[in-house]
């Protein structure tokens, strides 16, 4: 089994705690790099979770020269992000970054331009793609379980910004791109797409701040979507419940995903545990059992996303070394960013706004 050197750039980040456990749990990653410019959180990150970190640097040329990197995992603040996934590229290394990536699609694209370019890989992390549920609903889409699919929905609420510290660079619009639709419901927007087995092509939307904390960011929205095919969707997004724990890693969640069709629908909680998926089906294959449901038993993996979060990683890896493309891909990021954005636009201009078909970017 090949095994890698992955760098870990980047140790302020909500996720980053999070992504160095991963990295921890697969066989794949066999030695860590650790990258920050703050030199103390270098040092306090080694000494708490210094399972197979071999270097560690505050100096970002001194780390990409000595630290004999096979590839990274970007995890810079939004704003900073593309630039830094720009140097990690420039130096031939695979990317595997936080999403969006970057701020904007304009930023993004000649990211994904460059990683073609130079034959490497950019990867973005997407891991619900990965959740059992997700897989099992796309397989059954893809059997012709519920027909022609017509329509998606999707839903994504949590905890006010309140409980989330609002004076984090999240809710600072020119330091993040975005509010909840650019950080949470980018999840949402890329798995019902991968569900649809589609690309968007038409976006209507209102989005706006309510909250009444002192932020720049929308914190709640209401999008409306077309596929090439014709079907459509919806995807509700907001800081909204009353009830959390503090910080980050404490909040509810209400969240929901279906896709209909001419013969059924397939719908599930992607929060709840155990996760279950339903499903219900007038086709011939399903006449014995017409209405179903799987219950997932996930193992308790201390890493992002747990179980198939390790295993989304081990996916990118083995892309790195030429078994396969990037469990999604910087242009699948890309397409994200372009839905998000024109959100936005309808949102201040009243319109519906038309998306160029994805090319090779």
């Amino acid at each position: 089994m090949e095994t890698v050197r992955l760098g870990l750039f980047g140790l302020t980040h909500p996720h980053a705690r999070a992504h160095l456990k991963t990295l921890q749990r697969t066989p794949l990653v066999a030695e860590i790099v650790l990258y920050d410019e703050d030199a103390a959180v270098v040092s306090s990150t080694r000494a708490e979770l210094g399972d197979k970190v071999v270097a560690a640097y505050s100096d970002l040329d001194q780390a990409l020269a000595e630290g004999r990197i096979d590839g990274a995992v970007a995890c810079f603040r939004n704003d900073l992000n593309g630039r830094l996934c720009t140097r990690l590229l420039e130096a031939g290394l695979h990317v595997l970054s936080e999403k969006p990536i970057a701020p904007s699609a304009a930023e993004m694209e000649p990211l994904v331009e460059l990683a073609a370019a130079r034959g490497l890989k950019l990867g973005v992390m997407y891991q619900n793609r990965f959740h059992p549920a997700s897989v099992d609903a796309r397989r059954m889409v893809c059997d012709g379980v519920i027909g022609r699919p017509t329509s998606c929905e999707a839903r994504m609420i949590t905890s006010q910004v309140r409980f989330r510290d609002p004076g984090h660079w999240l809710f600072d619009a020119a330091l993040s791109g975005g509010g909840i639709l650019s950080w949470l419901g980018c999840h949402y927007i890329d798995l019902l797409c991968v569900l649809m087995g589609d690309e968007v092509a038409e976006v209507s939307a209102i989005v706006d701040t309510l909250s009444g904390e002192d932020i720049d960011v929308e914190d709640v929205g209401s999008v409306s979507l077309r596929f090439r095919s014709g079907a459509i969707g919806s995807l509700q997004v907001g800081y909204q419940l009353v009830f959390s724990k503090e910080g980050y890693m404490g909040p509810n969640y209400d969240a929901y995903m279906a896709v209909r069709g001419t013969a059924g629908r397939i719908w599930w909680n992607p929060v709840e545990r155990p996760p279950v998926l339903h499903a219900e089906s007038v086709s011939e294959a399903w006449s014995a059992a017409p209405a179903r449901s799987q219950e997932y038993n996930l193992p308790q993996v201390d890493a992002y996303g747990g179980a198939y979060g390790v295993a989304y990683v081990e996916r990118f890896v083995r892309s790195t070394y030429g078994d396969g493309e990037p469990p999604a891909t910087g242009a699948d990021a890309l397409h994200v960013a372009r839905v998000v954005e024109a959100a936005y636009e309808s949102s201040r201009t009243g319109r519906r706004i038309r998306l160029l078909p994805r090319t090779g970017t």
